[in-house]
């Protein structure tokens, strides 16, 4: 595991939300509503997390583009106030490039080019690897590879 310290558990109407410590504070968040993404990630990035990530990605629907929009945005307010870059991680349910450009285009046009960097945005999509390694192939050899040849998730 990641991760050395867990903080304890924050409860929100009902909802665990576990905040783990390392060398800075990361949040992952794994709620049901928009409005429970937001709350948890707004008083997350206020008590002072400088990552926070979608999910763990284990349970589905993991990383939405909603939620990861409704998470950037709180990012957004709370560096139009403050000034202060805060990181996210969508994770799960994003597995292949086609959607990873849909979100790196998302957060371009919601935080800026500064946030286009692994520091500030990375994927949590282990299969992700598989659909670019592909990818890569095709346009080397001018034909798609069978997955066989990759790892398995």
């Amino acid at each position: 595991m990641v991760f050395t310290t867990v903080v304890p558990i924050v409860i929100l109407t009902g909802v665990k939300v576990a905040v783990f410590v390392e060398f800075a504070i990361r949040m992952v968040v794994e709620l049901a509503t928009l409005d429970s993404v937001r709350r948890a990630s707004d008083i997350a990035i206020h008590a002072g997390a400088d990552f926070i990530k979608t999910s763990t990605g284990k349970i589905q629907p993991a990383a939405t583009m909603l939620v990861t929009y409704t998470m950037l945005m709180a990012i957004k307010d709370y560096f139009d106030e403050t000034g202060k870059m805060v990181g996210m991680k969508p994770a799960g349910g994003i597995s292949t490039s086609k959607a990873a450009l849909h979100y790196l285009v998302m957060v371009k046009e919601t935080l800026g080019n500064e946030w286009l960097d692994n520091h500030w945005f990375r994927f949590g999509a282990s299969s992700l690897a598989n659909d670019v390694l592909m990818q890569i192939m095709k346009a080397e050899t001018g034909v798609y590879q069978s997955s066989d040849y990759f790892s398995i998730d």
